[in-house]
């Protein structure tokens, strides 16, 4: 091989390795971060929903983003093709909707829900969708389940 071929391959296997990277307990780790991603988030979006002060809401929203980030850094461990699948097209168009709360403040409640219904219809949805690659125009990684 070529050196850049070989160096194409090597960044190939780093960042799409086929099957998909696991860490050993990788199934309890992704239950207990969904499960406590779960509870903060309902949290944040309830205590804006019923107008609880900003500052009060701050613990909530900060785990919110821990738990988030620990599942995407999850995520990429496993594959960068997480990124151009739609699980992870959806999870950044949810960040993109809570990137505009700062501006929308007023709308931070509707941002909020849709972020949520953006979360659950991606975790749900057929796995047909969810491991659809954009840019490999097929479905990638779906015998990993998460």
């Amino acid at each position: 091989l070529s050196p850049c071929l070989a160096e194409a391959d090597l960044m190939r296997r780093l960042l799409a390795p086929e099957p998909a990277r696991e860490l050993p307990g990788e199934r309890a780790i992704r239950i207990g971060l969904r499960t406590a991603h779960i509870a903060a988030t309902g949290i944040l979006l309830g205590g804006h929903f019923f107008g609880i002060e900003p500052t009060r809401l701050l613990p909530w929203l900060w785990a919110s983003i821990g738990t988030g980030a620990a599942f995407i850094a999850l995520e990429l461990y496993g594959s960068c093709v997480w990124l151009v699948q739609g699980r992870g097209l959806l999870t950044l168009l949810k960040l993109a909707l809570l990137g505009l709360v700062p501006w929308l403040w007023e709308q931070r409640v509707w941002l909020l829900l849709a972020a949520v219904v953006i979360g659950s219809v991606g975790s749900h949805m057929s796995s047909r969708w969810r491991y659809y690659s954009i840019l490999h125009r097929r479905e990638f990684d779906h015998k990993r389940r998460g």
